[in-house]
Formats: C-alpha cells, sequence, structure tokens
C-alpha cells in the first residue's frame, strides 16, 4: 500500500489524523493533511481505507 494526498483538495477536516493517527497528522500552519507513514504495515491499510472512504474532500489516494 502507498498514500498521498492532494493538498489542492484536502480542507483540514482532520477525519484522517482521528481515524488512522498513526499514518496521518496535520500541518500546525493550516491543518492540511500530512503523511506520517506513506507505506504503512498491514496492521494499518483497514483504518488507511477507512480514513480514505470517509475523508470528505476525497483528498487521499491509496495504491494497494
Amino acid at each position: 500500500m502507498k498514500i498521498t494526498v492532494d493538498h489542492e483538495k484536502c480542507c483540514a477536516a482532520g477525519q484522517c489524523a482521528m481515524l488512522a493517527p498513526d499514518v496521518f497528522d496535520q500541518r500546525e500552519e493550516d491543518g492540511l493533511a500530512v503523511v506520517l507513514d506513506a507505506e504503512p504495515d498491514a496492521a494499518l491499510h483497514g483504518a488507511v481505507r477507512e480514513a480514505a472512504a470517509f475523508c470528505p474532500a476525497a483528498a487521499i489516494q491509496v495504491e494497494e
């Protein structure tokens, strides 16, 4: 799995950081999502998929 965030789409809702805090965080200056682990361990894949599904801006791309 490889994860990227499109900052042009990100609306800083923070769903990703709440659902998968080991993989996502938010920048302090503007709240946009940052990827902490672009290729997370398999144990985190479910949380990452959930975060991508619940992103209101569809800014998270997940490549399996």
